[in-house]
C-alpha cells in the first residue's frame, strides 16, 4: 500500500515472459497468482473461467445461443479491471464492470443484498462503473432484493446469470403464492378454479399464461379484489347483454363537460369541475399535479382520478374503456397533496436532523409523518408529506439525493 491509501501493483518479467505475455496463445488472458495458491499457467486458468461460463450457461435454460455468444465473447475479449477489497484481496472483473459486478463476484448472497458501496471510503450506487485499484467495500441490507433493472448494471456472464436465476426463482414464488389467493378467492364466491375458469380470467386481464395470470396476482399487479370484479362482470353481462351502452349513456348524462376542439371527448378539468362533478383522487396511486391523469367512473364512489403509471391503470383502461375520461390539471389556485417519499442510505450522526431541513426549511414543504428504521448501518425511511405538484416535488427529491449519506430517493404510490 503507497501513500495516501493507494494501493500499487509491480510486475518483474523477462524479456521472453514479455513476449509470450503480449504475443503468446493466452495473451488476452491476464492473470495473478496469489500467494500460497496452486499456481495455473495462464492456459489452464483461461480454460477455467471457459468452463465456469459454460456451466452459468447451463443453469440458464431459457437463454438463448445469441445471449450466451454475446456473454462469452464479452468476458474473454474484454479488457480488465483489477479491483481490491477491503483487506486487500485482488479481484479481476471485465473492463466496464460496476459495484454490482463486483458484489457478486464476492458472494451471490451479497450482490442479491447489495444496496450500495463504498469506493476508495466514498458512498457510490450500484450502477458505478469500477476503475483499476478501486477499493470497494459493499454495502447490504436485508431489504434489498434484485430486479430486471439490475440487468442493465452489470456486464459480468456471473452476475447476469445469478440475476436472472434470482428473477425466475422470485416469479415462480410469487406465482405459488396468486395460485393459492385465485383459489381462497374463488372458493368465497363459490367457484371451482377449473380448466375453463382458468381461461376465463387470463382472457378478462389480457395474459398470455395461467402461469403469467398467476405471477401478477401473487406480486399484487392484479389485487385479489379484481377477481371479485370479473365475477360480478361475467355475471351482470350473461344476465344484462345491453349494460356496457347503459352505462356508457348514464355517465354521458352526469354532467361531463365536452370539448368540441377535441373531437367532442369528455374532459375534467380538476380543480375547477369539482362544482359539476363529485370526483375524487384514488389513494391507490395518489396523483398530484403534474402527474400525467385519467378519470374512472365507479359504480358507487363517482370518478376516482388515476395517474397513467397507476399500478391498476393496466387494468381499468384494457376492460373498462367505456368508463374512461380524461382529465387534467388546472392552476386555477395553489392546494397541498399529500404524497409519500421512501429514502435509503447510509445511517450517520445528524442525518435525520439534515433530511428535515431540506424538507421544512429550505422548502417548506409540512409534513405529516416520518418513520426512519436502520439495520447495520443502512437505514431506510417513510415519509409522507404535502406538496404544491410534481415539480415542486421533483425538486424535493433532488435536494434530498444531495443529502450526504442518502443513497436513493423515490416516490411510492399508496399509504
Amino acid at each position: 500500500m503507497g501513500p495516501y491509501g493507494q494501493w500499487v501493483e509491480v510486475q518483474i518479467r523477462t524479456r521472453r515472459m514479455d513476449e509470450i505475455a503480449e504475443k503468446g496463445y493466452a495473451a488476452h488472458w491476464k492473470y495473478k497468482d496469489k500467494p500460497g495458491s496452486n499456481r495455473q499457467s495462464g492456459l489452464e486458468e483461461w480454460i477455467s473461467k471457459v468452463r465456469d461460463m459454460l456451466e452459468q450457461a447451463k443453469s440458464q435454460s431459457n437463454a438463448s445461443a445469441i445471449e450466451f455468444v454475446d456473454d462469452f465473447r464479452s468476458n474473454l475479449f474484454h479488457d480488465e479491471v483489477f479491483i481490491f477489497t477491503p483487506k486487500g484481496d485482488l479481484r479481476i472483473l471485465p473492463g466496464g464492470a460496476t459495484a454490482l459486478d463486483f458484489a457478486f463476484d464476492i458472494h451471490t448472497e451479497i450482490g442479491a443484498k447489495c444496496l450500495g458501496a463504498k469506493v476508495n471510503q466514498k458512498l457510490v450506487p450500484i450502477n458505478y462503473i469500477l476503475s483499476n485499484g478501486d477499493q470497494v467495500e459493499i454495502l447490504t441490507s436485508n431489504k434489498q432484493r434484485p430486479n430486471e433493472d439490475w440487468l442493465r448494471f452489470v456486464v459480468s456472464s456471473k452476475a447476469k446469470a445469478k440475476i436472472k436465476e434470482i428473477l425466475k426463482e422470485e416469479k415462480r414464488a410469487a406465482a405459488g403464492e396468486g395460485k393459492e389467493i385465485v383459489r381462497r378467492k374463488l372458493k368465497q364466491l363459490k367457484v371451482e378454479l377449473t380448466s375453463e375458469v382458468l381461461e376465463k380470467l387470463t382472457a378478462y386481464f389480457k395474459v398470455k399464461t395461467p402461469l403469467e395470470f398467476y405471477f401478477k396476482v401473487g406480486e399484487g399487479s392484479i389485487p385479489a379484489t379484481s377477481i371479485k370484479r370479473f365475477y360480478e362482470e361475467s355475471q351482470r353481462t350473461s344476465q344484462q347483454p345491453q349494460s356496457k351502452h347503459q352505462e356508457r349513456v348514464s355517465a354521458r348524462n352526469n354532467g361531463i363537460k365536452t370539448s368540441s376542439k377535441e373531437q367532442k371527448k369528455d374532459l375534467i378539468l380538476i380543480g375547477e369541475d369539482m362544482d359539476v362533478l363529485d370526483y375524487k383522487l384514488a389513494k391507490c396511486c395518489n396523483p398530484i399535479p403534474g402527474d400525467d391523469v385519467f378519470g374512472f367512473i365507479t359504480v358507487n364512489e363517482g370518478i376516482k382520478i388515476h395517474r397513467t403509471n397507476c399500478p391498476n391503470a393496466p387494468e381499468l383502461m384494457a376492460n373498462y374503456g367505456y368508463r374512461i375520461v380524461q382529465a387534467k390539471w388546472t392552476t386555477r389556485k395553489e392546494l397541498a397533496f399529500l404524497t409519500g417519499l421512501k429514502v435509503i442510505g447510509t445511517d450517520r450522526l445528524g442525518l435525520i436532523n439534515d433530511i428535515t431541513a431540506v424538507i421544512s426549511s429550505e422548502l417548506k414543504v409540512n409534513m405529516r409523518s416520518i418513520s426512519i428504521d436502520t439495520d447495520e448501518g443502512i437505514f431506510e425511511g417513510n415519509i409522507m408529506l404535502y406538496v404544491h405538484d410534481k415539480s415542486h416535488l421533483d425538486i424535493l427529491i433532488k435536494k434530498l439525493e444531495n443529502v450526504n449519506g442518502i443513497v436513493r430517493v423515490t416516490r411510492f404510490d399508496s399509504l
